[in-house]
């Protein structure tokens, strides 16, 4: 299932950090509830501003997996961590007291329950390869929440197809555009787009291929592509690949989980995610 993991913005935080000597003083005399880091569960390191998802914890330190999809160990310090926006002492499980949680491919600890059945809020992604990845990384949560994935087969005429679809605030939609960056056709058509039940997230790459992180598919950049060359034909007559099809089946296939894709796609989707399965929307 989707874990619960709200995002941590940066604004409601503020005031809980300090300069290095304060947040030493004050961990020093405050007592912070202790929080056992169990796999999968997603925390802010407050030395580094980082948010990272649990691996595994010993009695003295914790091994994270950033957003970068890097691994990092630290130790286990006082009032070091935030989990769901409260300062807490990570601590190593209890023995016996439960089994290792099983992560998703997402990072999200896995659901025992079965799938639910699809509810009205939607996530619409602009084609059918957007829609493969996301059902590769996050099916799983998806399935668990009941929220249905739509490929849009392009993004033009947005503003008619959201008001077509009629969001309400138990029918929620969310909007994955590739290119969202600003001057860009993508980036206007988000802009026509204005309702309090619709959120519109984005990667800044041409085509979902390139959210792939380039050495997963073997090579150290995706190439640039003249503009007028179709950019999935140019990248593969770029790397000597063959048709588009037969390049993406095997693309998607090296993914495996989240920390294969750029941090830009993992966060949109999260997002949304979160806006369409935010309590009271269904």
């Amino acid at each position: 299932m989707v874990s619960s993991r709200p995002p941590h913005p940066r604004p409601h935080l503020q005031g809980i950090f300090a300069g290095p000597l304060d947040v030493e003083r004050r961990r020093a005399i405050e007592r912070h509830p202790d929080l056992e880091a169990t796999p999968g569960l997603e925390v802010l390191h407050r030395g580094s501003d980082r948010l990272c998802r649990v691996i595994e914890c010993s009695l003295r330190s914790v091994k994270l997996r950033l957003e970068s999809g890097g691994v990092t160990t630290v130790s286990l310090q006082p009032g070091a961590f935030i989990a769901d926006g409260r300062v807490v002492n990570l601590v190593r499980p209890a023995l016996g007291s439960s089994r290792p949680a099983k992560l998703t491919a997402s990072g999200s600890v896995a659901s025992a329950g079965k799938a639910q059945v699809a509810k009205a809020s939607r996530i619409w992604v602009e084609g059918i390869h957007d829609a493969e990845l996301l059902e590769k990384v996050w099916g799983d949560d998806l399935r668990s929440v009941g929220i249905v994935v739509e490929p849009m087969g392009g993004m033009d005429d947005l503003r008619e197809r959201v008001q077509l679809f009629g969001p309400s605030s138990i029918r929620r939609l969310g909007v994955l555009l590739d290119h969202l960056i600003d001057s860009t056709k993508e980036q206007r058509e988000a802009a026509t787009v204005r309702h309090t039940d619709v959120l519109i997230t984005g990667h800044p790459f041409v085509d979902v291929w390139a959210a792939v992180r380039p050495q997963v598919a073997g090579i150290t950049r995706w190439p640039d592509i003249a503009m007028g060359t179709p950019w999935k034909e140019g990248i593969c007559e770029a790397l000597g690949a063959g048709h588009p099809s037969e390049f993406w089946r095997d693309l998607l296939g090296r993914v495996n989980s989240w920390t294969d894709l750029d941090t830009t796609l993992i966060n949109a989707v999260e997002r949304l995610i979160d806006f369409v399965t935010e309590p009271g929307t269904d």
